[in-house]
């Protein structure tokens, strides 16, 4: 049972292609994502009062961290604008990790059809 296993880890099969594949389209649309949330969370919140992202680091990092964890150590934002596009982030962030689980769910389930 253990060269048996150790046999299926050396091989590249179609649903290794698979997985490569719909891993790289959800790190490029991420990618997207992540530079459309930073220039929008930018050009609303810099110039709002009570606003911590005055800055395009500040806003990259702020997107960032939304998609990433959900959660920043910056305050949400203060328009209703920049608030908008926060949900929108939070959503993909939680459309991301689910749907990486079913990539994920489908690729070993597919090796245990072999």
């Amino acid at each position: 049972m253990f060269r048996e296993e150790l046999k299926r880890i050396k091989t590249w099969e179609e649903r290794h292609r698979r997985l490569v594949a719909r891993l790289s389209f959800i790190f490029a649309a991420t990618a997207v994502v992540d530079v459309i949330g930073t220039v929008l969370i930018y050009l609303l919140e810099r110039d709002a009062d009570g606003s911590k992202v005055d800055t395009w680091f500040g806003a990259f990092f702020f997107t960032t961290t939304q998609i990433l964890t959900v959660s920043s150590s910056l305050p949400n934002p203060v328009t209703t604008a920049g608030r908008a596009v926060d949900i929108l982030l939070e959503m993909w962030a939680l459309l991301v990790v689910a749907g990486s689980a079913g990539v994920f769910t489908s690729f070993v389930m597919a090796g245990d059809d072999a």
